[in-house]
């Protein structure tokens, strides 16, 4: 069988995507390797209508309405490779099968690269977080503590001072010079320069001088890049964002390669569960589209990263 589309990535923006369609009485493949990039935290703000629910539960109910339409076929697995070309691809799983579609849209998500501090990687979702939108608020005002990773780790300390009272680590992973100094002073921002030797507790740091600093959470600036090496093995341009690498699309969600479509984390930055969906919806009636009115399938411009 040859669907219309396939869908890689069944999480928050795949399934948005796959909404559009299946209500559109087009077949889609939903390939899912069950990896969401929230898996760890247990309740999702932020999200109209949905403010605090279990995350999983809210991607679990959207698969069993999705599953109400009788032209979507759900395959829990990973996608290994994608060949071929418009109105042509094969999508082959890490099982060996392949799976043809007239169209691809890639919705894997992103993997987290986290600074190399111990224990940190276990309290991610949990006590450390990315995004203040979505779990600012529940910190109660509380002692913030911002590890250091990357130059948007300043932008992130600036930004937090709404939600607590921060305080950013340095931890030898930036240089801040004398405007960016400035910025935090004016903000508030406790600026700590000892280097951290772990996370422990809750949200306690303890730094390399002994001291112990309790925090009611943690936020730090991960470096994200699309999740496997599909997008980049078939072609598509990726590009980089202050985030880090993403695949590059137009307003259309499409990408460089002529018949395949990119939304979510991906493709899009900043990232958050409403921005996932919305992102998926739009490109879910592109694709469509690009069904009815096959000649404005054009990719984006751009080289592919050296």
């Amino acid at each position: 069988m040859q669907y219309d589309v396939i869908v890689i990535g069944g999480s928050y923006a795949g399934m948005a995507a796959t909404l559009q369609l299946v209500r559109a009485r087009r077949s889609v493949l939903v390939i899912d390797a069950g990896e969401r990039r929230n898996r760890q935290a247990s309740h999702a703000h932020g999200f109209l209508g949905q403010d605090g629910v279990d995350p999983g539960v809210i991607a679990a109910t959207a698969r069993r309405q999705l599953e109400n339409y009788p032209t979507l076929s759900w395959l829990d697995a990973r996608a290994a490779d994608v060949s071929g070309q418009l109105d042509g691809f094969t999508v082959t799983t890490a099982d060996g099968r392949s799976h043809q579609g007239r169209r691809i849209l890639l919705a894997m998500g992103v993997t987290d690269q986290l600074p190399p501090v111990a224990g940190l990687a276990e309290r991610w979702g949990k006590a450390v977080f990315h995004c203040p939108y979505c779990h600012g608020y529940e910190l109660g005002q509380g002692r913030i503590g911002i590890i250091g990773a990357s130059p948007m780790s300043v932008h992130q300390a600036e930004l937090l001072t709404d939600w607590g009272d921060v305080t950013l680590f340095v931890n030898e992973a930036i240089a801040l010079g004398g405007d960016a100094r400035s910025a935090l002073q004016r903000r508030g921002v406790t600026v700590d320069e000892t280097p951290i030797d772990r996370i422990e507790g809750h949200a306690d740091v303890a730094l390399a001088d002994g001291r112990v600093l309790r925090f009611a959470g943690l936020f730090t600036a991960t470096r994200t890049a699309p999740s496997g090496s599909l997008a980049e093995a078939i072609g598509c341009v990726l590009e980089e964002t202050p985030m880090g690498m993403q695949v590059r699309t137009d307003a259309e969600s499409k990408t460089s390669v002529p018949g395949i479509f990119a939304c979510g984390d991906a493709a899009r930055a900043p990232h958050s569960v409403s921005l996932a969906v919305g992102s998926g919806a739009m490109a879910g009636a592109q694709v469509h589209r690009s069904l009815v009115w096959p000649e404005s399938v054009h990719p984006v411009q751009g080289e592919a990263r050296a």
